[in-house]
């Protein structure tokens, strides 16, 4: 059964929105972590196999298939766009290899019924922090600003498709604290969406 909970307004977010998520996400020593989400983002500091890569996007293809159609016998819209946050860094940067969440996603997507593809509605032109890399990676130069309301703007090409649409935004992982998802979320607004679902895989575990 998928998870629900309330994305809350604050600086980056003007009102409520509803969200899910399908586990809580500890960190990669935790037994029940959804560590295939960490070889879907093949960072230069792993060295994940071929194998390693399909077997994740496989796991993280299955999670969508049963997920999706709940949410959407959850909302009162009969059909959603699905859009992605898009990682940090402009993504011209990335290999094909390293933007297998967004693919998979985007494969996904064509097979469910009540779904649009609209995964290519966001793409990031200019660098930005990545939040999740708490140590220098070797050949990997951590550029752009943190978080701030405003930043999916003034780093992302919004496409004039999402104007009128209902979207559920997707992203790997939900941290309360971090901000990127809120902006994200206002952003879509601010391009015209009629209104706004999220979904992240993991949310963030509270720390007790």
């Amino acid at each position: 059964m998928i998870n629900s909970f309330q994305m809350e307004k604050n600086d980056f977010l003007h009102s409520d929105i509803d969200g899910f998520f399908h586990t809580d996400f500890y960190g990669a020593n935790h037994p029940n972590n959804p560590n295939f989400l960490y070889k879907l983002k093949n960072d230069p500091h792993h060295n994940w196999t071929t194998h390693d890569l399909a077997s994740a996007a496989s796991d993280f293809r299955r999670v969508i298939l049963s997920d999706l159609p709940q949410i959407l016998r959850q909302v009162a819209p009969s059909i959603l766009t699905v859009c992605i946050v898009p990682r940090a860094k402009a993504e011209a940067v990335y290999r094909p290899d390293q933007l297998l969440f967004k693919s998979t996603l985007k494969d996904s997507v064509r097979s469910l019924p009540g779904f649009q593809d609209g995964v290519n509605f966001i793409v990031r032109h200019t660098n930005t922090r990545t939040t999740h890399l708490r140590k220098p990676v070797q050949d990997f130069e951590n550029d752009g600003r943190m978080p701030y309301a405003g930043i999916a703007i003034d780093t992302c090409d919004f496409s004039h498709q999402i104007s009128g649409r209902d979207i559920l935004l997707v992203d790997d992982v939900y941290t309360k604290t971090v901000n990127i998802d809120e902006d994200m979320v206002q952003a879509l607004f601010k391009n015209g969406a009629k209104s706004v679902v999220f979904y992240a895989v993991g949310k963030t575990a509270r720390r007790l």
